[in-house]
């Protein structure tokens, strides 16, 4: 697990040199939160993990995150924003967002199912003359919670 973290760490440098920015105190504490988590963490969820941080500093560091490939926002009902490791970090996977609370979980489909779509969003966008590079998939509707 320890190479793993120090692999995450020396690419997240790597990336934040790529735009000239260096891999601060902060960023390491929002990387180990994000990679730690299990879904996509909305920023009060950040900030009672990462205790002392200033709300305003998380929100920008998390810009940063984002402008260098590393973090990515996933919007939900309300436009409540979430945050997680970009997919080129860990692996692919979809969303199921409750229209209610907003939380977001991260689900994984079938490799059938995935490639079956791939086929399918591939031949609709080169229908449209669209070259893509991903899709994500946002299942819509009220967690257990809610229900």
């Amino acid at each position: 697990m320890r190479s793993e973290a120090g692999s995450l760490d020396r690419t997240v440098e790597d990336r934040l040199a790529e735009v000239g920015q260096r891999y601060t105190a902060h960023r390491r504490s929002l990387i180990a939160a994000l990679a730690a988590a299990k879904r996509p963490l909305a920023i009060a969820d950040l900030l009672t993990v990462l205790r002392g941080v200033p709300q305003s500093s998380a929100y920008r560091n998390l810009g940063v995150l984002e402008e260098a490939g590393i973090v990515r926002r996933v919007i939900t009902e309300g436009d409540y924003a979430r945050f997680e490791l970009d997919e080129g970090l860990t692996a692919h996977h979809h969303h199921l967002v409750c229209e209610n609370c907003g939380r977001v979980e991260d689900v994984e489909i079938p490799g059938t199912f995935e490639r079956s779509i791939d086929r399918t969003l591939e031949r609709l966008a080169r229908d449209a003359g669209f070259a893509t590079v991903g899709h994500r998939l946002d299942l819509i509707g009220r967690c257990r919670s809610c229900a």
